[in-house]
């Protein structure tokens, strides 16, 4: 019997399609305006941070490539009931993540690096649990690539000092991330 299916190869097709499509304005089509000025800032502080233009590029490209992907995978309903779960976790440790990322940017004095670090771990290893068993091993790669290197201690000590040249930036990504929260898109 011929294990032929149109619906996955439509979605393998759509991965495909997008994991090549990573550009500004392809974005935009997926991914609101305030979104899109979070991952503009974000890619600033990598920019800044790594003083590497092409590598800042990688890593929002990365986590473009893998929001887009794990997205056609919940749109198309490849997530089985225990992965399911594993996705409402993901969300749950994803939205505490970006509470306390805001609360350290707007209570002064309240950063702990170690926290934001087990934070973002904890969201990267839910996240490859969830995909592991429906994106390629390079798809899992930039997944660690993006945690990897947003948990960076130096990064995060730069971007939460409120003297350093990263604190507009970590400003305009609260403020992004807040209206998320507001709109009941986080």
């Amino acid at each position: 019997m011929e294990s032929f299916s149109s619906k996955h190869m439509a979605m393998k097709a759509q991965k495909k399609i997008l994991s090549h499509m990573a550009s500004k304005s392809v974005v935009q089509m997926f991914i609101d305006d305030t979104s899109s000025e979070i991952l503009d800032e974000l890619y600033r502080v990598s920019k800044e941070h790594t003083g590497n233009k092409a590598e800042a590029q990688k890593v929002v490209k990365n986590l473009i490539k893998v929001a887009v992907k794990v997205g056609v995978l919940f749109r198309h309903e490849r997530f089985s009931p225990d992965e399911l779960c594993l996705a409402q976790e993901f969300k749950k440790k994803f939205h505490h993540g970006v509470m306390t990322a805001i609360s350290f940017q707007e209570v002064e004095f309240t950063f702990e690096k170690t926290v934001m670090i087990d934070n973002l771990v904890i969201c990267r290893d839910v996240l490859l649990q969830l995909v592991e068993k429906h994106l390629t091993p390079k798809s899992l790669d930039r997944i660690r690539h993006v945690f990897n290197h947003y948990s960076d201690p130096d990064l995060l000590t730069n971007l939460y000092n409120p003297e350093g040249p990263l604190w507009p930036n970590l400003t305009k990504i609260c403020a992004g991330l807040n209206k998320l929260i507001e709109e009941g898109k986080l």
